[in-house]
């Protein structure tokens, strides 16, 4: 393997952490507020929309993120491997973003059909994007403490992606729609799209690609996946982050409908209110 231990810039790291907070962007909207807007502003009956979310995410877990995985080890282009998949994907990502929270007025059965296309639109692009995006800091530098500091950089982004969905979307979404969620969350979903798309253009403008592998370091598929499977480390890792993934959904789906449903907005009010009087001193 043909490697490169130049050290990187901040503004190379600064670049690459952006393309993992306009993927949160997303990943956090879809954890946090998906099943609320196909019940609650869509109007979705909650079997047919959990039904949409757990099978199409079976599909994209099962089916796309392995086959995007195994294309994009085997791209080779004048920009490297994985770089031309953020470059590619960013339109597309964030045109179906938007896509898959507005609310044409269809008929119930349209309406099914509308999420069921959309997102599963939405979780292939996602994946287009995003595993490459993963993959590219393996590539970006041979030298691990600027592999170490670019996650720093990267999960930095990723809190803050996290903080913003679960604090401030809702609010600005009810006040982007005067009220209207399904105009507000467009709106919004509009600006996160342009901002998100920004972003991952600048990810791909802003890193390189420096390490090659050797061609005869090059393996089939099926021996990929013999390799993988005998990997001991890599199949515990495997089903820890499954888990991971499955609480995460769980609880992230759980918050909006918790303060909506159970959460007293006057006792919640009078608890935060010593926390933002002590803000504004």
């Amino acid at each position: 393997m043909k490697s490169n231990s130049q050290k990187l810039s901040i503004k190379e790291k600064v670049g690459y952490s952006l393309g993992d907070l306009a993927a949160n962007l997303v990943f956090q909207t879809l954890m946090t507020y998906l099943a609320y807007f196909y019940t609650d502003i869509y109007g979705l009956e909650a079997n047919h929309a959990s039904a949409i979310i757990l099978s199409v995410g079976l599909v994209a877990a099962f089916g796309f993120n392995p086959i995007i995985g195994a294309i994009a080890d085997r791209t080779s282009s004048r920009w490297g491997k994985f770089r031309p998949w953020i470059l590619f994907t960013a339109i597309p990502l964030g045109v179906v973003a938007l896509l898959a929270f507005s609310t044409p007025d269809f008929v119930y059965k349209g309406k099914v059909i509308y999420a069921v296309v959309t997102y599963t639109f939405l979780l292939l692009l996602y994946a287009a994007n995003n595993l490459p995006y993963s993959a590219l800091s393996g590539v970006i530098t041979g030298d691990m403490g600027d592999r170490n500091s670019l996650s720093s950089y990267r999960f930095v982004a990723v809190m803050f992606a996290q903080f913003f969905v679960q604090v401030f979307m809702l609010p600005i979404i009810e006040s982007a729609g005067g009220g209207d969620k399904a105009v507000g969350i467009e709106i919004v979903m509009t600006w996160l799209a342009v901002i998100g798309t920004i972003m991952l253009l600048i990810t791909f403008f802003t890193t390189r690609e420096r390490i090659v592998p050797k061609p005869e370091q090059k393996s089939s598929l099926t021996e990929d996946l013999k390799d993988l499977f005998k990997n001991k480390p890599w199949v515990i890792i495997l089903v820890v982050t499954t888990l991971i993934f499955i609480t995460l959904a769980m609880k992230g789906g759980s918050y909006v409908y918790y303060f909506q449903n159970y959460v007293d907005k006057d006792e919640l009010t009078a608890f935060i209110k010593p926390i933002l009087d002590f803000c504004q001193l």
